[in-house]
C-alpha cells in the first residue's frame, strides 16, 4: 500500500507531462486551472488543453471544474475546443502537441504568440525592436490583435503618428526589465514598468485568471532567450489618480463626493491598499426618496455604513468575474457580484454603467442605483425589502408609524404575510395593544437570545424567550427568517400572531368554558395549586367532550378516586414550556406524574401519544395550554402495556435465576419454567 501511494503522483505526473509535475511549490490558481484544462485534454494526445470559447466571441478561457461541467461563462453557452497548451506544437502526423516551441528572441515570440500588431508597432519604433532581439531579460504583456484594433480611433491615431515618442512609450509601460513568470504573479502586487518607473498593478484571483491593469492573461509563459511574452486582452495605460482623486474629477459623483467628504473617508480611499469601489453616480442618488437620503445624508454613522457598502475589501477587476461571487465589503456585508453577458450584475441586477476604471490603490465601478445596508435603514425601509408588509399596514393603520421611522430603540416581532391568509383584526383599542406588545424596548440579536429570558413590551407585557433545538420563539411565536438589523431597529420575521400571557395555567382554564370538568378534576385532585403557582408547564388540556366520551362507569370511578386521578392528570402536565414551535418531528416531554409523553408535529398538525391537538399554544404566564378531545392515558393504565411491563419483570427474572444457575453449576432445570411463565405472561 506504501508503494503504491508513492508510485501514484509518479504516475500521475507521467500521464500529464512535465509541466504538470506536482513536486515543487506550492501550485497558483492559474497553474491549477491550466492543468485541469490538461487533463481535460490529454485523451487528444500529449500537451493538449481544453479551452472554454464563448460561442459567437473570440473569447477563450482555460476550463476549471466548475466551468467544465456548467459550460457557461457569465450565463453564456461555451463550446470545447482543444488546442496546445502554452510551450508546444503540433508535429505533423503526430498526435497532439508532442513538440515544445522552439526558442527565439522575444520579436520573434510576439509573432508565434499572435500578437503579430504588437510585434508590427515594435517594428514601428527605433529603439525597441533592437532591445528585444538584443540580450538582456524582459517581460512583455503583449496587448492581443484584437486589443489594438478595439482602441478608440482617436487613441491609436495618436500613438501611430508620433511612434517615437507615444507609442514607444506605450510599449513600454507594457514591459518590465526581468523575468517575470504566472507563479510570481501575486495578487495585489505592483511590478515597476519600463515607462518612467511607473506600477502596473497585477490581480490573481482564486479562479486562476490573471489581470494586469484589469487586461486578463489569454496566453501566458511563453519562454523567450531574452524573457516572458504573456498575451493580454487590452492595451493599458499608466495609472495616475487613487480613488479619491477620480471622485474629485469625475461630474458624475458630485453627491458621492460630498458623502465622502462628511463621512471622512475621503482618508481612506486616497491611501494605499487595493479596494473595489461601487461608485454610486449622481443619478443613483436621485432615485432615493429625499426624506431618506436627507436623514442618511445627515446621520453621520448611517452615511458611514452607507458608504462602506460600496467598497470591497479587494480590488475586483470585471474580467475575473465569470460567474456568481459572493464579496465583503467593509460595512461587513455580502453583495452577490455576478455578470450576464459583457454585464456585470450586483445581487443580480445589471446596475454597473461603467466598469474597470484603475486607480493606484483599486479600481471603480461606476453604479446607478445605491446599495443601502440594513445597517443604515429605518423599520419601515427593512420591511420593505421583508415579507412583512401586511402587519407593517396594521402598525401604520394603527397610528404607530412614529416608532417604526424614528430613532426609538427597538425589536419588531412582525407576523409574516402568509399569517394573515385569512384576513387582518379590525383595528381597535384591543388590537392596537396587541401590536404595541410586538415591539420590545430594546434593539436585539436573535444569536444573543436564551432560554428564560424576559422582554418588555411598548404594551406593558413581558415576553419569555423558548431555545429549542430547531427553532428560537418568543412566546407562541418562532422566528422564520434571519434578523434584519437597521440603523437603531432589528426586525424580526415571525411565524405567527404572538398571544402574550394573561393569567396562569388555572386562570387560563377558569376563563375558558370548555375545560369545566377539567377545572373540577383538578380541584379534586388537590392540583389547583400546582397549576396556579410559578412554573414552567405544558398542559394538554381535554375538553369537557373529552371526558363526556369516557364510559360513564369510568368517568364515575375515576372522579371518585382522588388517587387516581391525580395520576392521571398530572400525566397530561409536561416539566417544561414547548409550544408548537418548538416540537419538530418527535419530543419525548417528561410528565409531572414521571411517564414521558411523546409530542409531534407533521404538516402543521400536533399529536400527543398520536392523539390530535384540536388548539395549540395558549399561552399562560407560568406555562402553555394545548386542547385536546381525548383524556390520555399513562403507560400503567394501558392493559398492552401493562401486560408487556409483567413479561419484562419476568424475563428479567428468568435472566438472573439462569445466572444463578450457571454459577453453582446447578444440576436445578429452571429454564422450562420460567419459559412456561413467559408464554403465559405475553399471550
Amino acid at each position: 500500500m506504501a508503494l503504491l501511494g508513492r508510485l501514484l503522483p509518479l504516475a500521475l505526473a507521467l500521464a500529464l507531462g512535465p509541466a504538470a509535475t506536482p513536486a515543487g511549490p506550492a501550485r497558483s490558481p492559474y497553474q491549477l486551472v491550466l492543468q485541469h484544462s490538461r487533463l481535460r485534454g490529454r485523451q487528444h494526445g500529449p500537451n493538449v488543453c481544453a479551452v472554454q470559447k464563448l460561442i459567437g466571441t473570440n473569447k477563450k478561457y482555460f476550463t476549471n471544474c466548475k466551468q467544465w461541467y456548467q459550460r457557461k461563462i457569465c450565463g453564456k453557452s461555451t463550446v470545447i475546443s482543444y488546442e496546445c497548451c502554452p510551450g508546444y506544437e503540433k508535429v505533423p502526423g503526430e498526435k497532439g502537441c508532442p513538440a515544445a516551441l522552439p526558442l527565439s528572441n522575444l520579436y520573434e515570440t510576439l509573432g508565434v504568440v499572435g500578437a503579430t500588431t504588437t510585434q508590427l508597432y515594435t517594428d514601428r519604433t527605433e529603439k525597441l525592436r533592437p532591445e528585444m532581439e538584443g540580450p538582456g531579460s524582459f517581460t512583455i504583456f503583449a496587448p492581443s490583435n484584437e486589443a489594438w484594433s478595439s482602441l478608440p480611433a482617436e487613441v491609436l491615431d495618436s500613438l501611430v503618428s508620433n511612434v517615437n515618442i507615444e507609442l514607444l512609450n506605450a510599449l513600454r509601460y507594457h514591459m518590465v526589465d526581468r523575468r517575470v513568470l504566472t507563479d510570481e504573479l501575486k495578487h495585489g502586487m505592483a511590478l515597476t514598468s519600463m515607462y518612467q518607473n511607473s506600477n502596473i498593478q497585477i490581480h490573481h484571483y482564486p479562479n486562476g485568471i490573471v489581470t494586469v491593469n484589469c487586461a486578463r492573461l489569454l496566453k501566458a509563459d511563453h519562454h523567450a532567450t531574452n524573457g516572458v511574452v504573456h498575451l493580454i486582452d487590452k492595451v493599458i495605460s499608466t495609472v495616475t489618480n487613487n480613488i479619491q482623486q477620480i471622485i474629485e474629477i469625475e461630474d458624475t459623483f458630485e453627491t458621492l463626493r460630498a458623502a465622502v467628504a462628511a463621512s471622512g473617508l475621503n482618508t481612506l480611499l486616497e491611501g494605499d491598499g487595493q479596494y473595489t469601489l461601487l461608485a454610486p453616480t449622481n443619478e443613483a442618488f436621485e432615485k432615493i426618496p429625499a426624506e431618506t437620503l436627507n436623514r442618511i445624508l445627515g446621520d453621520p454613522e448611517a452615511l458611514r455604513d452607507l458608504l462602506n457598502n460600496h467598497i470591497l475589501k479587494s480590488a475586483m477587476c470585471a474580467e475575473a468575474i465569470v460567474a456568481g461571487l459572493s464579496l465583503e465589503t467593509l460595512e461587513g456585508t455580502t453583495l452577490e457580484v455576478g455578470c450576464s453577458g459583457d454585464m456585470l450584475t450586483i445581487n443580480g441586477k445589471p446596475i454597473i454603467s461603467n466598469k474597470d476604471v484603475l486607480a493606484t490603490n483599486g479600481v471603480i465601478h461606476f453604479i446607478d442605483e445605491l446599495l443601502i445596508p440594513d445597517s443604515a435603514k429605518t423599520l419601515f425601509e427593512l420591511a420593505a425589502d421583508s415579507d412583512v408588509s401586511t402587519a407593517i399596514d396594521l402598525f401604520r393603520q394603527a397610528g404607530l408609524s412614529s416608532h417604526l421611522s424614528g430613532n426609538e430603540r427597538l425589536t419588531l416581532l412582525a407576523p409574516m404575510n402568509s399569517v394573515f391568509k385569512d384576513g387582518t383584526p379590525p383595528i381597535n383599542a384591543q388590537t392596537k395593544n396587541l401590536l404595541l406588545n410586538h415591539m420590545i424596548k430594546d434593539q436585539l440579536a436573535s444569536k444573543y437570545l436564551y432560554h428564560g429570558q424576559t422582554l418588555d413590551t411598548l404594551g406593558g407585557k413581558k415576553l419569555r424567550v423558548f431555545v429549542y433545538r430547531n427553532s428560537l420563539c418568543i412566546e407562541n411565536s418562532c422566528i422564520a427568517a434571519h434578523d434584519k438589523r437597521g440603523r437603531y431597529g432589528t426586525l424580526f420575521s415571525m411565524d405567527r400572531v404572538l398571544t402574550p400571557p394573561v393569567g396562569t395555567v388555572m386562570d387560563v382554564l377558569k376563563g375558558d368554558n370548555r375545560f369545566s370538568m377539567l377545572v373540577a378534576a383538578i380541584q379534586s385532585a388537590g392540583l389547583t395549586e400546582t397549576l396556579n403557582r410559578e412554573g414552567v408547564y405544558t398542559v394538554f388540556a381535554p375538553t369537557n367532550e373529552a371526558f363526556q366520551a369516557l364510559p360513564r362507569g369510568e368517568l364515575n370511578k375515576l372522579m371518585g378516586n382522588a388517587k387516581e386521578l391525580a395520576n392521571i392528570l398530572k400525566y397530561h402536565v409536561g416539566d417544561e414550556i414547548l409550544v408548537s414551535g418548538g416540537i419538530g418531528a418527535l419530543v419525548r416531554l417528561k410528565s409531572l406524574q414521571g411517564d414521558k409523553l411523546e409530542v409531534s408535529s407533521k404538516n402543521n398538525m400536533v399529536s400527543v401519544n398520536k392523539e390530535p391537538v384540536a388548539e395549540v399554544d395558549i399561552m399562560a404566564t407560568n406555562g402553555v395550554v394545548h386542547a385536546i378531545s381525548s383524556v390520555l392515558q399513562p403507560p400503567a393504565n394501558r392493559p398492552q402495556e401493562r401486560g408487556d411491563e409483567l413479561a419484562d419483570s419476568a424475563l428479567e427474572i428468568f435472566k438472573q435465576a439462569s445466572a444463578f444457575s450457571r454459577a453453582t453449576q446447578s444440576s436445578v432445570k429452571l429454564a422450562p419454567v420460567y419459559q412456561r411463565l413467559l408464554e403465559r405472561m405475553r399471550h
